[in-house]
Parts: structure tokens; sequence; C-alpha cells
């Protein structure tokens, strides 16, 4: 059968088996089908055709945008967190997993089924990334490393059971990229990715709150300086605003699109996801960065902060807590006594 252009579009091959017909005598039957579906370029519909270009294009980007961060880093290496090099090492996974997709979608489309060893790399770099992106992204929102160095019992039990169900939401999604559409499997599988995937947002959100929402009281003992404490809370506020939109945009949005557009546009569902993490990404980065004139991570220097900090100190707030003080030459940890 051939299918010109004017009849272009989105074709399903349904089987039917009426059970309830007539309930009172048994119909077995056997159905084998073999169907070969291929466009005119290859064997990918019209719907994945630019897949392939679009994901070997992004990674070129992610790859760029994790060597200026690695330079950055390199250049204010006194001003760098470990979280600064968590997020390098998300940008190097997130390139190359968009590398292994392109090559799987490039080898469907000309041998018509993906090459095991390719498809098997892919997977592995697919779930690293997602545990890498919500281990990134929950830390930043909780402020480790930049405000504290410690993770509370409430975050250390969210992330013993996020980090399973993030793992289980990618799990589910690989099963899916490789089970036919049509099978019982594929419809369950859905199912769990989208209930555990909208748990481990909810999730990424709880665990970003508590400092935008901190009282004054909780914000002085983190932040001593007043004009710090607010460049500081506007900070995470902005951040916890950006994670908002970033999972408003690659979950509910981008599938608004996916299921409005034609079919043979439904690849710009793909586009958007990517260019809003790419553009989330930046944000990230250009907020967080290592810079030593970044106010975001400047700790206080004059003495009205330091005599603040011993009060905050004495009152028992921030018993053994250590302080980081900014030198030209890096940073000093200096271990106050309490009383």
């Amino acid at each position: 059968m051939v299918i010109g252009q004017l009849d272009e579009g989105q074709y399903n091959l349904n089987f039917h088996y009426c059970e309830k017909f007539l309930p009172s005598t048994n119909r077995p039957y056997t159905l084998n089908v073999e169907v070969t579906e291929k466009n005119p370029g290859g064997y990918l519909s019209a719907a994945e055709i630019p897949l392939p270009r679009l994901y070997i294009f992004m990674a070129g980007v992610f790859f760029i945008i994790a060597i200026v961060w690695v330079y950055t880093l390199l250049k204010h290496r006194y001003s760098v967190f470990k979280i600064h090099w968590l997020m390098a090492a998300l940008a190097f996974t997130k390139s190359i997993s968009l590398v292994f997709h392109s090559i799987n979608y490039h080898f469907i489309n000309t041998e018509g089924h993906p090459i095991e060893g390719w498809a098997v790399m892919y997977y592995i770099t697919h779930l690293l990334k997602g545990a890498l992106l919500f281990i990134t992204l929950a830390l930043i929102g909780t402020g480790w490393a930049f405000v504290k160095y410690i993770l509370s019992d409430k975050e250390k039990k969210i992330f013993m059971i996020v980090i399973p169900l993030q793992v289980l939401a990618n799990v589910a999604y690989i099963i899916i990229e490789s089970t036919e559409e049509g099978s019982s499997e594929y419809a369950l599988w859905k199912e769990v990715l989208f209930l555990v995937d909208l748990i481990c947002c909810g999730e990424e959100l709880v665990l970003c709150s508590p400092v935008v929402v901190c009282s004054n009281t909780v914000c002085l003992a983190l932040f001593p300086s007043a004009a710090m404490n607010l460049e500081k809370l506007k900070l995470f506020r902005h951040y916890y605003v950006m994670i908002v939109c970033y999972i408003y945009f690659t979950r509910i949005i981008a599938i608004l699109l996916k299921v409005t557009v034609p079919f043979q546009w439904q690849w710009c569902y793909q586009v958007l996801v990517e260019v809003s993490t790419l553009i989330f990404f930046v944000l990230t980065g250009y907020k967080f960065r290592p810079a030593s004139n970044n106010p975001y991570l400047q700790l206080p220097l004059d003495e009205e902060d330091v005599e603040m900090d011993e009060v905050v100190t004495e009152s028992g707030v921030l018993e053994g807590i250590s302080k980081v003080k900014k030198t030209s030459n890096g940073r000093e940890r200096q271990k106050e006594s309490t009383l």
C-alpha cells in the first residue's frame, strides 16, 4: 500500500477480540502480522525524521556550555564548591546522552530497528543523567554547599525515598521506548512513568521550598548579614520559580503541544523540552556561578557581621556549625567554639 502526499497522516493497525460477542462459545484465534512501515527517507515516521539532527545539534550545544562551565570553574578555582563540579558532570552527561539518542534514532531510520549496543549505551547515560539532574537540582535548592554543609534529617529521608523513585521513572521510560505501543506492558509502564514522575516533581518542590519560605529568624541564622540575607533569599526564591517554570514547560506545556499540533509537527515537543532544559541549565549556572564578585555567594567579612555571628552562635542556633571565611587566596574554614 502506497500513501500519497494527500493522504499523509498517522495510521494505526488495530485488532479487537470481542469476548462478549458470543459468550457461550469458545472462539480461539491465531494472528500473525508482519508490517513494514517506511517513508521515502527511511524507517522513521514523519514526526521522528528531524529527531536525529535535533539531538546531535543539542548535544553539541550542551557540550559547549559544559566546556565553558569547566573553564569558569578553573578560572575561579578558589570560589568553587563541590556542587559546581556536579553541575559540570550533569552537563557532560546530558550531552553524551543526546549523542547516543541521536545514534539510536539514526540506526532505526537506516536499519528499521535499533542496534542493541547503542541502545544500551543510551539507556545507561539516560538513567545516569536523570539521577544526576534530580540530585543536583535538589542539592542546590536546599542550599547545600552554598549556605550549609549538612542536610537535615527530613531532607535525607526525602532523598532516600525520591532517588529510587527517580530511578524507577527512568526504567519505566526505557521500557516504554523499547516496547511496542500496542502491548499491555506499554500501557502499564506509561501509567507508572506518569505517576512516579509526578511524585518526583512534587518532592523536588518540597525539598526546595524550606529555603524559600524560611522565616526571618531562620534566614538570619543562615545569612547573618542583613543585606546578604535579602540577596540570597531572593536568589533561592528566583531559583524556586525557575524550577516551577521548568517543570511546567517540560511536563504540561510540552504535552499539550504534542497532542494539539499535527502529527508531522510533533517533533516540536522535543524541541521545547530540550530548549527549556538548555535555558534552565544556563540560568542556573549564571545564578550560582563561582565568581568572586558574585554577590549571592559572598560571606560577611566586616566586624559588624562577625559580631552578629557570635551573638547567634552564643544563643545556640548555630552550635556545631563551621564558619567559612572568604579570603583573596581562597577559603579558610574556622571552627569557632560555642558556648
